[in-house]
């Protein structure tokens, strides 16, 4: 009943085949590098975090020196912007919509005081689950100074139309930023198509890494006119120059790493990212839209109102949905995980992310379990 064929958080955590014991073989094979009484620690735990850079840059179309590694996407978010020349936000706009990821959110409330901006946050109309397209357009005026795009949001699985986004943005003047979480690994998606600022995401979910794998892609010509405040030796060209009075930063975006890097979340992650490169892109979505339409035809007799988009345009890789008060959210959980069923909620939110482990069986296994708790 665990084998994951009633998986459904891939927008939390993806599994594919054997990612246990992958992981188990790359910590070990850490452990054994790093415990070792010899000279050769660097030599081989650092190419595993330039290897976890060279697959994400691989995935989204990123030049090489403009992607690396961070702790999480809010820590990602942290590094760009207090990064940016202090004229660039200072009695500006930043710009984001209500469905964005919370932590995000909580970061820009709490630098804007700090930096001098006005945080402007897109609300969602009226009895909708996600901030329209063309509200963020209409809001999206010459004194933005940066505006955070949410690709797909994580509370309804609603998709953006990026083109159009990114292109009022470029028209004014603002810095144009993605958060790509929730759609990494599942649907298509390049920096340069359309070319954005800069690009934020994590390892988890549809990319089936591990915590603490984030990562931060940020375009040449805005790399050069940000000076990162966290800043260390590995964030010179030089990381051994030690002349106190010389320090640089490197040209590329290594000036946004800062001390000694971390390295064990992306050696941790490497196994799945060398997996997903091995996959047919096409086939884990079709497989993902699939399912999904069968959990939305599955759960038309039950009444449910639908919290993310039925067309799949619109949508990332989730199927949400909102539970009646008469039915909490815990109890159809506990239910779920009885009958081997795995998913989430964010309140009443029913959260179900079929990946590449689910199958058919598992669908109509939550279905029927869905069924009987709404009874």
């Amino acid at each position: 009943m665990t084998d994951g064929s009633a998986y459904f958080l891939y927008h939390s955590i993806g599994q594919y085949p054997r990612k246990a014991a992958d992981l188990a073989a790359a910590m070990a094979g850490f452990a054994t590098a790093w415990g070792a009484a010899d000279d050769g620690q660097w030599g081989a735990i650092l190419p595993l975090r330039q290897r976890f850079i060279d697959r994400w840059s691989a995935l989204i179309g990123a030049a090489p020196g403009t992607l690396t590694t961070t702790e999480n996407v809010t820590a990602a978010m942290h590094a760009l912007i207090t990064a940016l020349p202090a004229g660039r936000l200072r009695g500006k706009r930043v710009l984001v919509g209500a469905d964005c990821f919370p932590s995000n959110h909580f970061l820009l409330t709490g630098l804007a005081p700090r930096l001098g901006f006005t945080l402007d946050t897109v609300p969602m109309r009226q009895g909708e689950t996600w901030v329209r397209d063309e509200d963020m357009l209409d809001r999206w005026g010459p004194d933005v100074g940066l505006g955070l795009i949410t690709w797909v949001s994580s509370i309804s699985s609603h998709r953006c139309d990026l083109a159009p986004l990114v292109a009022q943005g470029r028209a004014m003047g603002s810095v144009v930023g993605v958060d790509i979480t929730q759609g990494a690994g599942l649907l298509p998606f390049s920096v340069t198509e359309p070319t954005v600022d800069f690009a934020i995401s994590t390892s988890l979910k549809w990319m089936c890494g591990t915590p603490g794998a984030g990562i931060l892609q940020v375009a040449a010509p805005l790399i050069v006119a940000c000076q990162p405040e966290l800043r260390g030796w590995f964030s010179q060209d030089n990381p051994f120059s030690w002349a106190l009075d010389k320090f640089a930063f490197a040209p590329d975006i290594r000036r946004f790493d800062n001390g000694t890097p971390g390295v064990m979340a992306a050696a941790a992650s490497l196994p799945a990212l060398d997996w997903h490169a091995a996959q047919d892109h096409a086939a884990i979505l079709a497989h993902n839209r699939a399912l999904s339409d069968r959990i939305i035809a599955g759960v038309e007799p039950f009444g449910l109102r639908h919290a993310s988009p039925r067309d799949e345009a619109e949508r990332g890789g989730s199927v949400m949905l909102n539970l009646p008060d008469r039915t909490p959210a815990a109890g159809v959980l506990a239910q779920f995980r009885a009958a081997g069923v795995f998913a989430d909620a964010r309140g009443q939110l029913l959260r179900l992310s079929p990946g590449g482990m689910t199958t058919e069986a598992g669908v109509d296994r939550m279905l029927e379990v869905l069924g009987a708790a709404l009874a």
